[in-house]
């Protein structure tokens, strides 16, 4: 018979070793459970092809069946499916029970708002914990219609709530859909970070440990009106001054939506600050859960952006500027003067962000920090320093740069921004593209552009650059190997440049809790980092480098790419 790691009475996990009568039987105490009646279909179908002997069905149950989905800092993200190790509405509802129960517990504000973004499921599983929570007795606020990631966010404060949910896998693969968590009073509108993390699986497996059927459900909760969405677009129009430029004299400029949520509410705030409509890309504009144009709808893979700039270059467009599916991130491509456009990393937007934040400081006479996380680039540091500023670097996740303290900017390179912490504590690609057309049309007022904002911010802070290798792994021991090897066996020497140190969070360093990273410093203030990826099976690295001429920083990216990729494979 089939060995399998498991449980025989519907509390999948506990490391009972059972048979392929357990892993039927485990299979059927879901089917009870389970409130879609979709899933349920299909888990019937295989339960009983397993139920014949089938090695197949039988194996596919027990890898479905061999624990659950972990709740951690980032919440939950999985694929659609069936079973524990999916998500799904029983999923869903256990989470949402858990977390109820978790703000009872622990005495917090007993109110929530809920809101969810254009992917397949999303508008069911917000439903499905509006109902469970309102069962639990909370005051429960569903957003009016799908929207973005940075609504819920604000809403979370504007409304004085004691926690948000958001239902988006944010950037990740099509058939992902997830579960985020903010919470209100003291954390200010911050998403979970430890030990609230720990505490909130803990209260997810004590209901799991029971039916999903047994959990109460009500529907009175309270559904948003549009004046919360009118709120959250005045508050970002005001964050930038009015236009430098009338409107028919503003830079062109092509907007996607990725097939995403965050067009409406963009142009809204937009009209509101006074710029022009942007031109749109009419594939991607609309949500659709399907995401039929891109495999990946995420702005920093490659041709995600490929239509966008497309239809710039059709129309001689000045800036291309994507949010991603719930527009918590923005990704900016800038002519290259040959018909082409190149996308901006994520630490180049933020280099130009956190320059416009300092300098806006200084000339207002206030005081403050930035901040990124730690695998972004050092070049804001600098402009910190310039400016009389203070710096801090964080940890990976917005969760950790939006608790800094005295906060006036802050980024992470995966293309995630913060520019007013006054109106969202967390990373909003709507309030960055506002003020990158902000900045753009003074530039363009002046008869500059991104581009040569680029430039002078290389002779004023020198010459950076940066770049990444991303190794995806099937198996997920074989990032733990590749973290291993390098502890093992450290480099001496990275491509030209000689390891001057290597710092490893594993045991905290700097006031940091434990981490799996290893940072290297090379010669001429360059830096590798490598880690795991928070959100999709990868071993990430992110390289570092300054030099004279951006030509001479890049140069050294390459090489030290080169030479770390083979320990990384």
């Amino acid at each position: 018979m089939t060995p399998y790691t498991g449980a025989s009475d519907g509390a999948i996990g506990d490391g009972d070793l059972v048979t392929d009568t357990g892993v039927l039987d485990a299979a059927r105490a879901w089917l009870v459970q389970d409130p879609d009646p979709s899933t349920q279909d299909e888990l019937s179908a295989v339960v009983a092809v397993a139920a014949s002997g089938d090695a197949s069905a039988l194996a596919l149950l027990a890898d479905r069946f061999a624990g659950r989905l972990q709740f951690g800092t980032a919440g939950l993200r999985a694929e659609l499916g069936w079973g524990p190790l999916r998500m799904n509405r029983a999923v869903v509802s256990q989470a949402a029970a858990g977390l109820g129960r978790f703000l009872i517990d622990a005495g917090r504000d007993r109110s929530v708002v809920i809101g969810y973004d254009g992917r397949v499921n999303s508008d069911v599983f917000a439903r499905d914990s509006a109902e469970v929570m309102r069962g639990l007795g909370l005051d429960v606020t569903l957003l009016p219609s799908a929207l973005p990631t940075p609504v819920l966010a604000f809403a979370v404060r504007h409304l004085g709530v004691g926690a948000g949910v958001m239902v988006t896998a944010s950037h990740n693969p099509p058939r992902d859909n997830g579960y985020k968590v903010y919470l209100g009073g003291e954390d200010d509108g911050s998403q979970i970070v430890p030990p609230v993390d720990g505490a909130i699986a803990s209260a997810i497996e004590q209901v799991a440990a029971g039916s999903v059927a047994d959990l109460a459900r009500a529907t009175d909760y309270t559904v948003a009106g549009p004046e919360l969405l009118d709120a959250y677009v005045a508050a970002t129009a005001a964050i930038v001054p009015a236009p430098a430029l009338p409107v028919d004299e503003q830079p062109a400029v092509v907007y996607t939506a990725m097939h995403g949520v965050g067009w409406e509410t963009a142009r809204a705030v937009f009209t509101a600050a006074g710029f022009a409509e942007p031109a749109v890309v009419p594939e991607q504009i609309e949500p659709d859960g399907a995401f039929p144009t891109v495999s990946f709808p995420n702005p920093e893979e490659p041709g995600a952006m490929d239509l966008a700039t497309a239809r710039g270059a059709a129309l001689g467009a000045d800036l291309v500027i994507a949010n991603d599916p719930d527009a918590d991130r923005l990704a900016l491509a800038i002519p290259t003067g040959d018909g082409g456009y190149r996308r901006l990393s994520g630490n180049e937007v933020g280099w130009l962000l956190g320059w416009r934040a300092a300098s806006r400081a200084a000339a207002a006479g206030t005081t403050g920090v930035l901040a990124a996380s730690i695998v972004s680039s050092p070049a804001l540091a600098r402009v910190a320093a310039r400016h009389g500023l203070g710096y801090r670097d964080t940890l990976t996740g917005f969760k950790w740069v939006s608790r800094v303290p005295d906060l006036l900017f802050g980024y992470e390179e995966a293309l995630g921004y913060l520019v007013d912490p006054q109106v969202v504590r967390d990373k909003d690609g709507i309030s960055a593209a506002l003020e990158l057309l902000s900045l753009a049309t003074e530039l363009h007022a002046a008869g500059k552009s991104i581009g040569s904002q680029l430039d002078a911010f290389a002779a004023e802070f020198g010459a950076f650059a940066s770049g990444q290798v991303a190794t995806r792994v099937d198996d997920l021991a074989r990032i733990g190997e590749v973290m291993q090897a390098l502890r093992t066996t450290p480099p001496a020497s990275l491509g030209p440049l000689a390891v001057v140190s290597t710092t490893d969070y594993a045991s905290g360093v700097d006031g940091f809790p434990p981490s799996d990273i290893l940072r290297y410093d090379l010669t001429g203030e360059a830096r590798v980092i490598v880690r795991p990826s928070g959100t999709e099976p990868k071993v990430k690295v992110y390289i570092d480098t300054v030099a004279a001429t951006p030509a001479e920083a890049q140069a050294l990216v390459d090489a030290l790419a080169d030479a770390i990729r083979p320990r990384v494979s």
